[in-house]
């Protein structure tokens, strides 16, 4: 981050906290959510035909928006392409980004983004989203109230990568890996590092929050190994939820009503009876973790899965030795998806591959604890 950028973060921020963020007394969204956790297949057709098809079909105008990109022509070209081979009748680049000052504003830009059925946000870096399209008072720009104007419309709104992870609330997560973030806590802002588990307090586009306190939200979640730091960062905000998508997947959200689509799965991260530690490195128990995947059905204000999968009968035998690498790609999601069909071990741990310090995951069938053929609920998750 350049020394302007950072005067600029510090700004926003300041700004943001006494505002609580874009519309924040805003119109509830009342327009279909799309929440794509990343690395969406040009093949996933259920993905992509659902979005069309809600967008309009052959009577679509869906807007493209890439201002997350470092290259956000190409990116929206190649959504754009995308969309219209899925039968979207038109689909049109809205050029907001960074390198073209005030674009969020340009009256031109909003008028294009009026006249949509639905709206598609690529990846990148979601802070660019802030930059762009959010006010330093923040309050919408022209172009994100004209697009907030038609999801509470019924206009769907999908975004993928950082697309979806500026749709979130409050303490949206700008960046940082899993092992620092359990070690050395969240910090607000946004940082050039990895190694800083850093968050906006004001959130993104408060979207996934219309329907109340629905929780945080993150993005490539078991590609990229993200449970420790969506948990860490609940736990240091106050979060009692997280929505972790996975790669090549979708949650469609209709208010409290989430259904799965797509080839992977979403973490679902239960903080209501976590216990953080007191001891000199920090620690939490008590996570209930339920993975859902394909046509299963979340009930937000339930709190509960309809599902889809059928139920597993455990193998005999005991679970895979532990992971030395928890916090790696798909580590986690392996060992919890190897413990769900062992039938002889009720839990199974895994340490990080970094070892100052060394911390260890623990794994328990605990009470509640149900098995599927590719997924689970309630599984005890510990961090120590």
């Amino acid at each position: 981050m350049t020394p302007v950028s950072r005067i600029l973060c510090a700004l926003l921020l300041v700004a943001a906290s006494l505002t609580g963020g874009a519309a924040s007394a805003s119109t509830q969204a009342s327009g279909t959510l799309f929440l794509i956790g990343g690395a969406l297949d040009d093949g996933n057709a259920a993905v992509y035909g659902e979005f069309v098809r809600q967008a309009g079909g052959a009577q679509a105008r869906i807007g493209v928006l890439s201002a997350s990109s470092a290259q956000p022509h190409w990116s929206a070209n190649d959504a754009i392409r995308i969309l219209k081979r899925y039968g979207a009748g038109d689909a049109t680049w809205i050029p907001v980004m960074i390198k073209r000052d005030g674009s969020g504003e340009d009256p031109a830009n909003a008028a294009l983004a009026s006249g949509m059925t639905a709206f598609f946000f690529t990846g990148g870096d979601q802070f660019r989203y802030v930059q762009t399209m959010i006010r330093a008072d923040g309050s919408d720009g022209a172009v994100l109230a004209a697009i907030r104007q038609r999801l509470a419309t019924g206009a769907p709104v999908a975004g993928t990568s950082a697309g979806m992870q500026i749709f979130g609330g409050p303490d949206m997560i700008t960046g940082g890996l899993s092992y620092y973030g359990v070690r050395d806590g969240s910090q607000p802002g946004y940082f050039d590092t990895d190694q800083i588990l850093g968050y906006w307090p004001a959130g993104g586009f408060n979207f996934f929050r219309a329907s109340g306190e629905l929780g945080l939200v993150d993005t490539h979640f078991d590609a990229r190994g993200r449970n420790g730091r969506s948990i860490r960062l609940a736990a240091d905000t106050g979060h009692q939820r997280v929505f972790g998508v996975g790669e090549d997947t979708a949650l469609i959200v209709n208010g409290p009503i989430m259904r799965v689509v797509g080839t992977n799965g979403v973490s679902i991260l239960d903080l209501r009876s976590a216990v953080v530690g007191s001891g000199s490195t920090w620690s939490i128990s008590g996570v209930r973790w339920s993975y859902v995947v394909d046509g299963d059905v979340y009930h937000a204000d339930l709190w509960s899965v309809d599902k889809n999968d059928l139920p597993r009968i455990p193998d005999e035998r005991t679970a895979m030795p532990p992971t030395q690498n928890v916090f790696g790609s798909y580590e986690l999601l392996n060992a919890a998806l190897d413990l769900a069909a062992a039938g002889l071990s009720a839990s199974t741990t895994g340490t990080t591959a970094e070892t100052s310090p060394q911390f260890t995951v623990t794994l328990t069938k605990a009470a509640g604890f149900a098995a599927y053929t590719r997924s689970f609920t309630d599984l005890s998750v510990a961090i120590r």
